[in-house]
């Protein structure tokens, strides 16, 4: 397969470009009109498909869940936000609903389904600070452990990917040392660490950090903290939630400013009441969770604010609207640097020969026309 455009993202720019598309992989990249094309996408945007690697459900599922056909059907809408692979997320819960949930996502994935990829798991929790859980229900939260952690590892399938902990109830940074030698990314969230904490983290080889300025110390020009670390440490990813709600447009900007096109990741935090009315009952790790007017989504009679309902493409056109962060920057937060995180840069993020057939086509509004997932289409409509 052949398709072309006039503005095709290559190399952090848009080009007059042809790709030509084989089992799955881009074969060639290649000028326009170079061969005869199925499809021309004339002046649409052609991006590679974003990633999302931290994303707890949607359309009325929940990773904690446990159920293959709410999965699969998250899977297949995906594609509707322009998501091509992601991270299923789960939330701190009991050792027997977390097993059952990494079992889910093992078994769907080893089956296949149409649709987004798993790229693998991302556990959040149980390992947090009870002061700094935010959503996270407190009854569930533990110390670090290497030994139960092995044993999530071993459910999943070795599909943990990527871990969400308080670097300061990992001791000894036992758990955090494993991770990284066993090729597990390390992302230090809901967490009251101190600044001088979160740089021993990452000396110990935490390599993220999670939905910052959320459940985390704040900046202070004399304790600068986990914010303070997310700024300062430059060769640290860092995730955002997007959505102009958990954190200001202006905080965006300042926060996309001290990473620079390299390490800051757009995430969506979404949870089951994704794609749902608002009104109904949804619920976040066994909590309920009620959906106001507006799509955010908040601890029943509480004002914590619990996941959102983000989808990819609206935070795109958020922090290059709103935010006013360079296209460029945005683009990668939801592409490459993703991909670079958890190490799957090889094949994800880019459009070029060798990679993935992942792509979406935007239109200028951020609106999904169509997205390629391993160069079968997954989300069309008729033009």
């Amino acid at each position: 397969m052949v398709i072309q455009g006039r503005r095709i993202w290559l190399a952090g720019q848009f080009m007059e470009a042809q790709l030509v598309i084989r089992d799955g992989k881009i074969e060639s990249v290649l000028p326009y009109n170079t061969h005869p094309a199925e499809k021309d996408w004339g002046n649409k945007r052609v991006l590679p498909g974003f990633l999302d690697i931290h994303t707890h459900g949607a359309y009325g599922f929940d990773t904690n869940d446990g159920e293959p056909e709410g999965l699969r059907n998250w899977i297949k809408r995906l594609p509707e936000e322009g998501v091509t692979a992601f991270l299923p997320t789960t939330v701190t819960g009991e050792k027997e609903v977390l097993v059952k949930a990494l079992k889910n996502v093992a078994a769907v994935a080893e089956e296949g389904c149409a649709g987004a990829e798993i790229l693998g798991i991302h556990l959040e929790g149980p390992y947090l600070a009870s002061a700094y859980r935010g959503a996270q229900p407190e009854g569930a939260i533990v110390k670090a452990s290497v030994e139960e952690f092995k044993e999530y590892q071993s459910v999943s399938k070795g599909m943990i990917r990527y871990v969400t902990l308080a670097p300061e109830c990992d001791e000894g940074f036992a758990l955090t040392k494993y991770c990284t030698k066993t090729g597990v990314a390390v992302s230090m969230g809901h967490s009251g660490a101190s600044y001088e904490q979160a740089v021993m983290a990452v000396a110990n080889g935490a390599v993220s950090m999670t939905h910052v300025y959320n459940g985390m110390t704040g900046y202070h020009h004399r304790k600068p903290g986990m914010v303070g670390a997310a700024f300062r440490l430059r060769d640290l990813y860092g995730e955002v939630i997007c959505d102009g709600i958990h954190s200001h447009p202006a905080a965006l900007n300042n926060f996309f400013q001290a990473k620079g096109r390299n390490y800051g990741i757009m995430v969506s935090d979404s949870l089951e009441a994704k794609g749902c009315p608002p009104g109904g009952s949804y619920s976040l790790g066994g909590q309920q969770v009620e959906l106001d007017a507006q799509g955010t989504a908040r601890i029943a009679g509480a004002e914590t604010i619990a996941g959102s309902t983000l989808k990819i493409n609206e935070g795109l056109r958020i922090l290059v609207e709103e935010a006013m962060v360079p296209f460029d920057v945005a683009v990668n937060s939801c592409t490459v640097n993703p991909a670079r995180c958890i190490g799957i840069d090889r094949r994800k993020g880019k459009l070029a020969a060798g990679y993935d057939a992942d792509l979406v086509v935007l239109e200028d509004d951020y609106s999904v026309v169509e997205t390629y997932c391993r160069g079968e289409k997954s989300r069309g409509r008729d033009l």
